[in-house]
């Protein structure tokens, strides 16, 4: 009996340990030591991991403020906080609050003064027309003047002429008459005629002497006579000039007036533009198809500063693009057309990031633009687009949504990125003809 009590325990514990039967854990070990040794020759991708945001490659598709483009009072809403709108759908009305602009009819009774201004100068064109027109009748009566002073200049110098012939004959026969009376008064010292002779030579050439005086005292008055119209002359050159400058000047200024008035005119049309322009922006119009958000006024009679934003339209029509931040030490890796997988938020994915083509839940973009410049953070912007050639991104996605961006680079060996690993080394540079050879990556 304590024999067989005895042999129990050791055949539980030959059954346990199992003592008759050879160990086969050092081949499990051997095995796995081997199937991690061929594992560090297996193919690893490497890949720089960013966040990023969900927003767009266009900027008049990101959300917007609609501003107030002038000061106003609120007068009336047409849509509220979450209403999707048209382009040119009507958000708001406003009324004005300035004083320049209360008047109902301010854009009429401007044009009324844009139209008195235009008679004002239809007025002084017709006045320089006048004032041209005076300006030739003045020149044809100087030029007629002119031309009868002329011609009596012309018959004063053949009446100087004739008269000159005249004085020439009669000085001829005033020398005759004197010189026979002098012959005469030496022939009657001597005795030889008359006293009686005498004095009817010294008649002779009394007669002689008057007649001459005449033909002077003629010549001397023609040439008064010529001189006057000259004198005349140059008046009518003097008083015709002053008519007609006096003519021009009115032009000129009729000219200057019209000049005036219609730089006047310009001016009043600008302003009857603009307040037709400022009427149309009493009412504020969607620039866009979207949602509106974020109103910033609520009530009724709130007052609006020029500038002022009133709400946020959120585009509807998108076209998405993810913006993630990578290191300074990463940027030198990144170029444009460079292949991304990104996993977004809310959208399940089981990521290898080592092995993408095992990946699953993952959506493909490419880089399509990066910063030159580093951001407030410390990280370089990356612009990355949807890639046509890979399935498109789901169009639950919205702006703001976070996403988490993979970069493909180059393919290595295990062992070799977890030596870089260990010694910290960064990813090998490459370009995209050394990824050309790579196959397509599964989702």
């Amino acid at each position: 009996m304590e024999q067989a009590t005895y042999k129990i325990p050791l055949k539980s514990l030959d059954t346990i340990y199992l003592r008759d039967q050879e160990s086969k854990v050092r081949y499990w070990f051997y095995g796995i030591i081997m199937l991690l040794g061929l594992a560090l020759f297996l193919p690893w991708t490497q890949n720089i991991q960013a966040k990023g945001d969900i927003t767009t490659l266009f900027q008049e598709q990101r959300p917007q403020n609609i501003n107030s483009p002038i000061p106003g009072k609120i007068a009336k809403w047409y849509v509220k906080e979450g209403d999707f709108v048209k382009m040119g759908d009507t958000i708001m009305q406003i009324s004005e609050i300035k004083e320049d602009y209360l008047d109902p009819n301010l854009v009429g009774r401007t044009q009324e003064q844009v139209e008195a201004k235009k008679g004002a100068i239809n007025f002084y064109k017709g006045k320089a027309a006048t004032s041209s027109s005076q300006m030739q009748a003045l020149l044809a009566a100087k030029n007629f003047k002119l031309e009868q002073l002329k011609n009596k200049i012309v018959q004063l110098n053949n009446k100087l002429n004739g008269e000159q012939a005249e004085l020439e004959a009669v000085t001829n026969e005033f020398n005759l008459a004197k010189d026979q009376y002098d012959r005469q008064q030496k022939m009657f010292l001597e005795g030889l005629v008359s006293q009686t002779q005498l004095q009817q030579r010294n008649t002779s050439f009394q007669n002689a002497l008057a007649k001459k005086i005449t033909a002077e005292n003629k010549i001397a008055q023609t040439k008064q006579e010529l001189l006057i119209v000259e004198i005349d002359q140059n008046g009518v050159e003097q008083e015709y000039a002053e008519k007609i400058s006096k003519a021009e000047g009115d032009r000129l200024q009729s000219l200057s007036n019209i000049a005036s008035g219609q730089g006047e005119m310009a001016k009043l049309e600008n302003q009857v533009t603009n307040y037709k322009i400022r009427n149309g922006m009493y009412f504020i119009l969607a620039p866009q198809d979207g949602q509106i958000v974020q109103a910033s006024k609520a009530g009724i009679g709130e007052i609006l500063k020029d500038g002022e934003r009133i709400t946020v339209i959120v585009p509807t029509r998108v076209n998405y693009a993810v913006e993630m931040y990578v290191r300074p030490v990463d940027l030198p890796l990144v170029s444009i057309g460079q292949k991304v997988r990104f996993m977004f938020d809310g959208f399940p994915a089981i990521i290898f990031s080592g092995w993408p083509e095992n990946s699953y839940g993952t959506f493909g973009g490419k880089v399509v633009a990066f910063e030159h410049t580093i951001s407030a953070n410390g990280m370089f912007r990356v612009l990355v687009a949807e890639d046509p050639t890979d399935r498109p991104w789901p169009q639950q996605l919205k702006l703001g949504t976070g996403a988490q961006g993979i970069a493909l680079l180059k393919d290595v060996p295990v062992w070799y990125e977890l030596w870089r690993n260990i010694n910290g080394f960064p990813p090998d540079y490459y370009t995209l003809d050394d990824a050309a050879g790579k196959g397509s990556t599964k989702k």
